[in-house]
């Protein structure tokens, strides 16, 4: 899970989950109608803002808003690179 990347401040980059591939009765879903996975693992997160340190840690199971961060790409993967704000709770 390492990445050359360095998140700034209280910014925080993560993987995220692979969205489902099926429904709980066994439904294919195709790709056009797949949602946005809302849950992820910390693979990098900056010091914090001055006298606030960074509350999640690298490894962390996180969930997060359906709109939040901006989608990056490094080394042919896909990451997304957010505030630590737009982290609701760690799993």
């Amino acid at each position: 899970m390492s990445v050359n990347i360095k998140p700034l401040a209280d910014r925080v980059l993560v993987e995220a989950a692979p969205a489902e591939e099926k429904t709980a009765f066994g439904i294919i879903i195709p790709d056009t109608a797949k949602e946005k996975p809302q849950k992820g693992i910390v693979v990098a997160a900056g010091p914090g803002k001055k006298d606030e340190p960074t509350i999640v840690k690298v490894g962390d199971s996180v969930l997060y808003g359906k709109y939040a961060g901006t989608e990056i790409t490094v080394d042919g993967k896909e990451y997304l690179i957010m505030r630590e704000s737009d982290i609701y709770a760690i799993v």
